[in-house]
């Protein structure tokens, strides 16, 4: 058994990963919440506490004898990442052995697309603030776990997992529309389920290894060209509206209005302008490489079947 706790722990990624500890029925789970822990579920193993992680003190006692702490925070909500480098001192302190930061998305080439994904910053920072803790001698262990693109926007209207909520986004299967880049097909983008995130995370939690630092997880590894011909044999060919590079480039300074924008709180019509940068500065990542994985978790649990794109969008799409 593993005392796990979980900051952010309403998160909908966090949910689902919770739920695939919970079907362990091996752990002790501590949710870390800002809301009333009474309007959240019971859940066998689960304990829901409430803290607003600004007193350090307080994170020390409630992370007493948890072996490893996971974090979901927003890290654009989070300015200076100063909560989350509480939590991690915090962490230090109170003698946890492992600490995942609030990575879970794109790879290991993203700090050069940051000024066209903005709103990532704090990934990087926080991967720095890691590497400086442990550079003397390591004080804590930890890995990045970087997932690439949830593979669940490609079902989009339809429910793929049980708490991750969708939108389509790129490549719109349902209205069979992609945005792309104009002589960029060979740019690739690893798609990872979120079931199979949170299925590698609760193999991670059990590993007796050192974790790696940097935590790739491929689902499927997939080129824009091999995506269209696959919406070509599933029957939901694509209508293509085409970017050009450069012109994206141009607008890179537009992006940073959005490096804090919340999608949750903000009116409709700056929910489509957000989406409408949002694509655009994703493209631009893509083509840099952003989300492009490496596969550390997939070497270290060589026994586990990671959901392939072709399969996922067969079972969702196939015959619809």
């Amino acid at each position: 058994m593993v005392k796990i706790a979980l900051a952010g722990a309403t998160s909908q990624l966090a949910r689902e990963i919770i739920d695939a500890l919970v079907a362990t029925q091996k752990h002790e789970i501590v949710g870390l919440v800002r809301k009333d822990p009474a309007q959240l579920p019971s859940l066998p193993g689960v304990t829901w506490v409430k803290t607003t992680y600004e007193n350090k003190s307080e994170l020390v006692r409630l992370l007493q004898g948890v072996e490893t702490v996971m974090c979901f925070f927003p890290v654009h909500f989070d300015p200076g990442c100063i909560t989350q480098k509480r939590l991690i001192d915090a962490a230090v302190e109170a003698g946890v052995k492992r600490y995942a930061p609030s990575e879970w998305a794109t790879g290991t080439k993203l700090e050069a697309s940051l000024d066209g994904i903005p709103w990532y910053c704090g990934k990087i920072e926080i991967s720095r603030y890691l590497e400086d803790l442990n550079k003397e001698k390591k004080v804590i262990e930890y890995t990045r776990f970087q997932v690439g693109a949830f593979m669940n926007y490609l079902g989009h209207p339809h429910k793929t997992s049980e708490h991750v909520n969708t939108i389509g986004f790129l490549f719109d299967f349902e209205k069979q529309h992609a945005t792309l880049l104009k002589d960029r097909l060979d740019d690739v983008i690893v798609w990872t389920d979120v079931r199979d995130i949170a299925g590698a995370v609760a193999r991670a939690v059990e590993f007796k290894g050192e974790w790696p630092a940097v935590g790739g997880i491929t689902g499927s590894r997939v080129t824009m060209r091999e995506m269209l011909q696959i919406g070509e044999a599933i029957g939901r060919p694509f209508t293509v509206d085409w970017l050009k590079l450069e012109d994206i480039e141009a607008e890179e300074r537009n992006m940073d209005r959005f490096a804090n924008f919340d999608l949750h709180a903000s009116p409709p019509e700056e929910v489509q302008a957000f989406l409408d940068m949002a694509l655009k500065g994703i493209l631009l990542g893509i083509s840099r490489g952003a989300y492009d994985v490496t596969d550390e978790w997939n070497k270290i649990l060589p026994d586990y079947e990671f959901t392939s794109v072709e399969g996922f969008l067969k079972k969702v799409w196939g015959g619809k």
